[in-house]
């Protein structure tokens, strides 16, 4: 294997401190609390169209924007929210994925009436383990995979928008459900720790 420019490092963050500080210390690392579960879920959503680093520089006004996406209180939010959001400068300003955030709590909410638990459901595609792979370079990391498609359509079902197999492979990439820093990387063994 050919050692990274990066320092043993994914070579994705590039330069960029922001990037490099999210995958030193969150990108990849197991995540089993439903909410924070589904505010990621949100937040990939949002980068739809977009790259990560565009949602990465405006993450802390969307949590601030989306009440801690506290589920209970984005679900309630009405068209009058929706109008207040559509002018905030320091989020992603997009109707549909403001809806949709709402919409995706109303179904979270949902799925815990009737008993589900969000986080034992996500990591059902995955047999409730990280699944490990074992890449060497950036160009062999998949945008999707077969449990991505599955729990994009199984999310559908549950009535979940924004949460297409790309997107679902990139939150399962960013919550730990899929382990694809490079072998290369220090990261790759540290967040099977």
């Amino acid at each position: 294997m050919t050692a990274s420019p990066y320092g043993g490092r994914c070579p994705w963050p590039k330069d960029d401190p922001q990037m490099i500080a999210y995958h030193d210390t969150e990108w990849g690392v197991p995540q089993y609390d439903g909410k924070a579960l589904w505010g990621k879920l949100v937040l990939d959503g949002f980068q739809a169209g977009l790259s990560w680093q565009v949602v990465l520089r405006k993450r802390e006004a969307l949590y601030a924007a989306f009440d801690d996406f506290d589920p209970e209180m984005v679900a309630s939010f009405d068209e009058n929210k929706i109008e207040k959001l559509l002018q905030n400068p320091g989020i992603i300003r997009s109707r549909s994925k403001i809806k949709a955030a709402i919409g995706n709590a109303q179904a979270f909410l949902h799925m815990h009436e009737k008993g589900q638990d969000f986080s034992q459901f996500l990591w059902s595609f995955v047999d409730g383990a990280p699944k490990i792979n074992h890449l060497t370079t950036q160009a062999d990391m998949p945008t999707q995979s077969p449990e991505s498609e599955a729990l994009s359509k199984a999310l559908k079902k549950q009535g979940f928008k924004f949460c297409g197999p790309v997107i679902v492979y990139a939150f399962m990439q960013a919550v730990g459900m899929v382990n694809d820093h490079l072998v290369t990387c220090s990261r790759w063994q540290a967040v099977q720790r």
